[in-house]
């Protein structure tokens, strides 16, 4: 719904502020639910609702950081199991035998320790979105 609401959306307003004029409208809008600054904008001038809430910035930034780890650990972990699937093309190689099953220990507790991270960090985020 949200696609096609935002599809019909095709004129533009230009608008030009002071520095504090703006400043005034991003305090606003940090100080509301909206996830975006054009959604603050278009809810204001079309007298629609907005919720302003206290906003935990360290609670915020913790999130953030945690997302981006979180995306940064699921390539590492791509990246070993694309390793495991070339490594498992030399198991004709004793050494490599010896290192893909040592290997796939490792790629398994890594696993685990990334479904514990999303885990986590999902409980948090829910808890976050609903206060």
């Amino acid at each position: 719904m949200m696609e096609r609401e935002n599809s019909n959306r095709t004129r533009r307003i230009a608008l030009r502020l002071t520095p504090e004029e703006y400043t005034k409208i991003e305090q606003k809008y940090k100080a509301s639910t909206c996830r975006k600054l054009s959604d603050y904008l278009r809810k204001h001038l079309l007298d629609k609702s907005i919720t302003a809430t206290y906003r935990n910035q360290s609670l915020d930034d913790f999130i953030e950081e945690t997302v981006i780890l979180r995306k940064e650990l699921n390539a590492v972990g791509n990246n070993l199991n694309q390793a495991v699937k070339r490594l498992h093309t030399l198991q004709q190689i004793p050494e490599f035998k010896v290192w893909i099953i040592s290997f796939e220990i490792d790629r398994k507790i890594i696993s685990n320790k990334i479904d514990q991270i999303e885990s986590h960090t999902s409980k948090i985020t829910d808890k976050w979105l609903q206060s």
